[in-house]
């Protein structure tokens, strides 16, 4: 627990949440019967018992019995993954109706307590522009714009009778590919995404459950078109992150340099080695195979996809234990499609399953925060970080699956501004 003096200059702008359990998101053990203090947007200090009594001003919450904890950070969403379906939606929404369903979506991450998000293909700057201004409620968001996908590619949704690349209805925004292929387009591809505003850019690297043309196990682009867009992201400052499954597509990835790995449900115990020495995060996402395994025939999945999916389903846990016994630095993911995104903190008790409740909570808040590069803002109660927090109605160590349930979310602070407050 970090304790430091201050002088509190101005308690109007003052909010100090009393008797508290708090759960930092350091790792380190919860602090019963703590305060945590917020003056404007930020954490001003967190002060054990023995010194809160003397030294809380403004506005006091009692929060007995609750656990006070960082603001959920989800690193791989899609906002504007409207259906299932994501070839269809295009045919379906016009873009108008499109935008309107996206804010939507991007209000439900924060109802569900997810402070910061990372968009990992679809969203674009104008999306993250509109909570920023104010005009829709929502996290603070990181996007990366149209993923991009060679030919056949996990993001190329053409059947094998379609030669034109999406339609001219409802294609303005949303879940749209950059198709590129070799060095120079994907260079131009990265340059594009980036000068739209992405902060990071997102890479097909192997075949994926949705698309409909390619295998699961297929290594998508060559090392040198890999390397092209993380040296473009890395001449802008930024990163790429990588959609990849099996060793192979993840070893290309790591090789050149990308970020994080997405999915990685195949990673075996010696790519995982690889990763940890790297660096490289992963990002599982194993909710949305559960629920689409669960509801993906009513939802029209292909015969082929639902065999694709059992097989990332069979793999998916294993592939998180090579990785936790690596060392290999864990984030959290959901990749929901749809209304399927109601099941976003189901993820934190599927990792917890292997990783702990603890360890997972942490995933999901300091490891994510590291993973876009913004510890130094979010991601754990400490003092000087931004106010980004929850209060819980009881312990989801005890009981991780309670995050679940929005009615034991009563309050949700993001920026030192009550989203929520049922307390």
């Amino acid at each position: 627990m970090r304790v430091k003096a201050m002088s509190y200059a101005d308690e109007a702008n003052m909010i100090s949440f009393r008797h508290a359990t708090v759960l930092a998101g350091t790792g380190a053990d919860p602090v019963d019967d703590a305060t945590v203090v917020v003056e404007g947007a930020v954490i001003k200090d967190v002060l054990s018992s023995a010194r809160a009594g003397a030294r809380v001003s403004g506005e006091v919450v009692n929060c007995r019995g609750m656990t006070v904890m960082p603001g959920l950070i989800d690193a791989h969403v899609h906002v504007c993954a409207l259906d299932v379906d994501l070839s269809a939606q295009r045919r379906n929404y016009p873009t108008s109706l499109m935008a309107y369903a996206i804010a939507k979506a991007i209000k439900q991450a924060l109802d569900q307590g997810f402070t910061t998000v990372r968009d990992a293909g679809g969203a674009d700057w104008g999306m993250k522009e509109a909570v920023k201004r104010g005009l829709i409620a929502g996290p603070r968001m990181f996007v990366s714009g149209h993923p991009l996908s060679q030919s056949g590619g996990h993001a190329d949704y053409r059947t094998r009778a379609e030669n034109q690349v999406g339609c001219d209805c409802g294609d303005a925004i949303g879940m749209l590919p950059s198709i590129a292929d070799g060095v120079d387009e994907v260079r131009r591809a990265a340059r594009t995404q980036l000068r739209r505003g992405a902060d990071a850019i997102k890479v097909m690297a192997g075949g994926g459950v949705v698309s409909p043309t390619d295998r699961l196990e297929s290594v998508q682009y060559q090392p040198d078109e890999l390397r092209a867009a993380v040296s473009e992201a890395q001449a802008a400052g930024t990163y790429v992150l990588a959609h990849a499954y099996t060793p192979q597509a993840i070893r290309a990835a790591v090789g050149a340099g990308v970020r994080s790995i997405e999915h990685g449900n195949f990673l075996d115990e010696d790519t995982a080695e690889l990763m940890a020495k790297s660096g490289t995060f992963l990002v599982p996402t194993f909710v949305t195979y559960e629920k689409m395994h669960e509801q993906g025939r009513e939802r029209g999945m292909t015969k082929a996809q639902l065999t694709k999916l059992e097989l990332v389903l069979e793999n998916g846990l294993e592939g998180l234990r090579h990785a936790l016994r690596a060392g290999v630095p864990i984030a959290s993911g959901s990749d929901l499609l749809g209304d399927l995104s109601r099941y976003k903190t189901r993820e934190l008790e599927i990792k917890a399953s292997v990783m702990g409740a603890h360890a997972a909570l942490v995933s999901t808040t300091r490891t994510n925060a590291e993973l876009i590069g913004i510890a130094d803002e979010v991601g754990t109660i400490e003092a000087g970080k931004r106010a980004d927090m929850l209060v819980v109605n009881g312990d989801p160590l005890t009981d991780i699956a309670l995050l679940q349930e929005e009615t034991n979310l009563l309050a949700i602070v993001k920026a030192g501004q009550f989203h929520k407050r049922l307390l």
